[in-house]
């Protein structure tokens, strides 16, 4: 099954919605990182909540989701732009056990989850999302409720090499009458099984709920993974730092490496490259 993001609307309704479904991306991330069972399947809930918080936000840029707490899952971290290029990350306290089928808020412990936007032109913008439930799908819910103001639901559904997420939400009233089609909506959306969204495809999902309604598909959008880190970015890292310290490095080590925490690409400097990346920032 592709990586997709499948938007969708009902026929003279101001309900809209979205499905995506990612494996390949998500083994991506996986792959690169030794996680326990129940931090593969948060970071596939994230990596699939980001990806419909920035199709539903219209964002021209990038938005990330990131938790930080203080029990076993000390941050995790997922990343989408509007061309539906992920990455994601998770670090674990190695000192707390991981229980299999420990909830969100457990394995944060006194957490805090913000939602962070940067738009290619315009100014960053970060919410903090407060953490009222049990569940991601709760606590953004929530957020929409009090920031949006447009009542919205999802539900998230991840394993170890898949995951899956719906969004519905309702625009502001314009000409329809039936004001219940909302509530209707919802009650039979409710009925899918997290199962049925790994499993179907978006098409067969949406025929199973929505069979009785007019349902319009533009093209789906294609979702896959990508890192933004660049030798240019590290060097530019390594300009932050002092070019004293870069070479008290290399004196130690003979060059300078860095790994990307999100693919692990590595970055190798040496004298060479040191003396010229400050020669040019210098002039």
């Amino acid at each position: 099954m592709p990586d997709i993001r499948q938007r969708f609307y009902f026929a003279n309704s101001p309900v809209r919605g979205e499905i995506v479904q990612i494996q390949q991306s998500l083994e991506q991330i996986l792959s690169r990182h030794a996680y326990p069972i129940v931090i593969q399947r948060l970071l596939g809930e994230f990596v699939t909540a980001c990806v419909l918080l920035t199709a539903t936000l219209k964002l021209e840029g990038r938005l990330s989701l990131q938790a930080r707490g203080k029990g076993a899952l000390t941050m995790m971290m997922a990343e989408c732009n509007h061309h539906h290029q992920v990455r994601a990350i998770a670090q674990l306290n190695e000192e707390i056990d991981c229980a299999d089928h420990a909830t969100l808020a457990e394995l944060l412990a006194e957490g805090l989850l913000v939602i962070t936007l940067e738009p290619e032109h315009g100014q960053r913008y970060q919410g903090i999302v407060e953490l009222t439930g049990k569940t991601l799908a709760d606590y953004l819910e929530n957020y929409f409720k009090q920031s949006e103001q447009l009542p919205t639901k999802l539900w998230l559904a991840a394993n170890e090499t898949q995951a899956a997420g719906l969004l519905l939400q309702a625009l502001p009233q314009q000409h329809d009458e039936d004001t219940d089609r909302w509530s209707r909506l919802v009650q039979v959306t409710q009925t899918v099984k997290a199962e049925e969204l790994l499993a179907l495809t978006s098409d067969e999902i949406l025929y199973r709920l929505y069979h009785e309604e007019e349902v319009t598909l533009p093209e789906a959008q294609s979702v896959s993974f990508s890192c933004t880190c660049s030798r240019e970015g590290t060097a530019n890292a390594l300009v932050s730092i002092g070019q004293a310290e870069c070479e008290d490095i290399l004196a130690e080590q003979g060059d300078i490496r860095l790994n990307c925490q999100f693919c692990h690409h590595e970055y190798v400097f040496n004298a060479a490259d040191i003396r010229q990346l400050f020669a040019v920032k210098l002039h």
